[in-house]
């Protein structure tokens, strides 16, 4: 996920979204109203995040936090957003089978990715230019997944540079590099990466050209020339091949993730250049319109694997039912990037972890449902297709919402 806007242009975007979205009648121009009343004096974020017992109210928090051509920005697609919704729909016509009559009094969310201990199987998805929401924002996602025991990829596109970054959680860290320069500025970067040894380096592979992303196009939110699909340093990024995929391998000492997978053909190739881990995304929706949902892929690609690499998966997951679908369909782990920046426009660092403790809660509920107490007994054999019960949208997971967000 790329929110990668410049800073100097925002001010200008905002005004300019607003005032075209009023004249157009376009519904991500209409201002948020503010969260009713202010706090009382002294009390703390996350004080305040105690009353808050689910993903729905953070969402809607976020939702009147956010400008509205952000808020746009964050939760959209590309062009028709064909696959961002079937991201949604591929976890949505997807049932539970579940056992009964076992013991579920003490159930283990526990998982382990990468060789590192998570308290649950997620981990922060990559987000580029979140400084946009938040200045710190990537230091915040860090903070919050060390605090809380999971792990969390850092864009190269955001103002915290990897060296500060290792320097106090290498042990936690993915360093996700979007290629920007060629044969030196690689071989640069990869010495840089070997000198700070985070847990493992991510290369994105699906973003050869930047996609055309109409909510930011109609509300003006974007830099000059992104409306042709166009971006400065996107050269090398579309120049990219395998041949470059085995020359990071070899030259890196840390494990190499590659994001962006989304066919069988191209896991296979992944785990003959020595990959360790196969991260199936479409970039939430917001790259090839038309795509498959990630859901419906991760099957195929868990099965091409056969085992030899890790396989994580991102793509419209809410919901601690959406990442025990996952699971059984034999991904490791689950990345979470839209929920992640929606907590962090709520609440911070606090936001961050009280989605991850909501999320934990949802698991232990539906694990003990399922009649599982952990996580490695669940296969397909729990999982049966099933037709979704409302046309597939971002928000369907969140009934209270839809009246307010689902337009």
């Amino acid at each position: 996920m790329n929110i990668s806007v410049p800073r100097q242009a925002v001010a200008f975007h905002r005004r300019e979204a607003l005032t075209r979205g009023r004249q157009m009648g376009y519904r991500a121009g209409a201002r948020r109203e503010p969260p009713p009343g202010p706090r009382p004096p002294g009390e703390r974020t996350a004080d305040a995040l105690r009353d808050v017992r689910t993903i729905q109210e953070i969402v809607s928090q976020a939702h009147q936090k956010l400008p509205a051509e952000m808020w746009d920005h964050v939760s959209g697609g590309a062009e028709s957003e064909t696959t961002l919704h079937r991201n949604r729909q591929a976890l949505d016509r997807l049932a539970f089978r579940p056992r009964v009559l076992r013991d579920v009094s003490h159930i283990d969310t526990n998982t382990t990715f990468l060789g590192r201990a998570l308290r649950i199987p997620v981990f922060w998805a990559p987000i580029g230019g979140a400084h946009v929401i938040r200045e710190d924002a990537a230091r915040v996602a860090m903070d919050s997944a060390s605090e809380f025991g999971v792990l969390s990829c850092l864009s190269s596109i955001n103002q915290l540079s990897l060296e500060e970054a290792a320097r106090t959680q290498a042990d936690d860290l993915i360093f996700q590099l979007y290629l920007q320069g060629g044969g030196r500025w690689l071989e640069g970067y990869l010495d840089r990466v070997n000198a700070a040894r985070p847990r493992a380096f991510c290369l994105t592979v699906d973003t050869a050209l930047y996609s055309r992303r109409e909510r930011d196009m109609v509300s003006r939110f974007a830099p000059a020339g992104r409306e042709a699909g166009e971006r400065e340093g996107f050269e090398a990024q579309a120049a990219m091949t395998w041949k470059l995929v085995e020359t990071v391998r070899r030259r890196l000492d840390v494990p190499v993730v590659l994001k962006g997978i989304q066919t069988a053909e191209d896991a296979r190739l992944a785990v003959e250049h020595g990959v360790a881990v196969v991260y199936v995304s479409n970039h939430g929706g917001r790259q090839l319109d038309h795509g498959v949902g990630s859901m419906d892929v991760l099957p195929e690609i868990v099965s091409a694997v056969a085992g030899r690499a890790e396989v994580v998966v991102d793509g419209g997951f809410v919901r601690g039912t959406d990442i025990l679908k996952a699971v059984a369909s034999g991904a490791r782990a689950v990345g979470l990037g839209k929920l992640q920046v929606w907590a962090l426009a709520t609440a911070g660092q606090e936001g961050l972890v009280r989605a991850l403790e909501i999320l934990e809660e949802e698991l232990r509920v539906s694990m003990g449902l399922l009649g599982v107490t952990r996580l490695e007994q669940l296969d397909g054999a729990y999982l049966q297709a099933a037709p979704p019960t409302m046309p597939p949208h971002w928000c369907s997971p969140f009934p209270s919402l839809q009246g307010e967000l689902g337009k």
